[in-house]
Order: structure tokens, then C-alpha cells, then sequence
């Protein structure tokens, strides 16, 4: 069985695969900070500074699912994180930016992905 941080790694390679299948341009990865991290910076097809929370589960049946894992503190230290990078990047646009969530189950004979925007 993966440790946690070696599940968290393929779960955000599964997550780049999928974003820039789906024309999203992939920035940054893993950027750390004192005060928080980005799992993965982007710009969307529309041309937003995305900035995306992986979450990644194992198993067909979880008790918990990969969307239960962001807690309401975890979503304010992302937001936080976030606002500190687009208002320090060259990658903001008048589009602006968001946080979405990209909810990783794997699974023995395939993999699910749910995509939230906006949160």
C-alpha cells in the first residue's frame, strides 16, 4: 500500500493529466509557503489563474470521501494562500482567479475524478 504522501503525489499527477487534457496550463506544483501550500497552480482555458486543491482517496467504497477531506480550515488557509499568490503573480489577468477542487478516487480498475469549481 502507497504511504499518504506518495497517494497525495500520483494523485496530483492524475489531477495535472486531467487538467491539461482539458486545456488548463499547468503553472506551478506543490508551492510552499509559511503559511500554506498550493497543491497545483494554473490558468484556465478562459484564462483565470486557477488555483487547485488535490484531494486523493483509495478504495471503491470510502467511508470518507476525497471531498470530505477539505475542511472549512483547510479552505480558509487555502484562500488565504491563494489571494497572497494572485496578488504577487504575472499570471493574474483581469479574469481574475478562483480555487477549485479536484477529488481523486482510485480505484482497483479505474480512477474518478470530480472537478469543482469556484468553491
Amino acid at each position: 500500500m502507497a504511504g499518504k504522501s506518495e497517494l497525495g503525489k500520483l494523485g496530483e499527477d492524475l489531477a495535472c493529466q486531467y487538467l491539461k487534457k482539458n486545456g488548463y496550463k499547468i503553472i506551478e506544483r506543490n508551492y510552499r509557503q509559511p503559511w500554506g501550500e498550493l497543491d497545483i497552480v494554473a490558468v484556465s482555458p478562459k484564462k483565470i489563474l486557477v488555483f487547485v486543491e488535490v484531494k486523493t482517496i483509495k478504495g471503491s467504497n470510502p467511508m470518507i470521501t476525497a471531498e470530505d477531506h477539505l475542511t472549512r480550515a483547510k479552505l480558509k488557509k487555502l484562500q488565504r494562500t491563494a489571494s497572497l499568490y494572485a496578488n504577487a503573480s504575472k499570471f493574474l489577468t483581469d479574469k481574475g482567479w478562483r480555487i477549485d477542487l479536484l477529488a481523486v478516487t482510485i480505484e482497483t480498475e479505474e480512477t474518478k475524478i470530480k472537478h469543482y469549481k469556484n468553491i
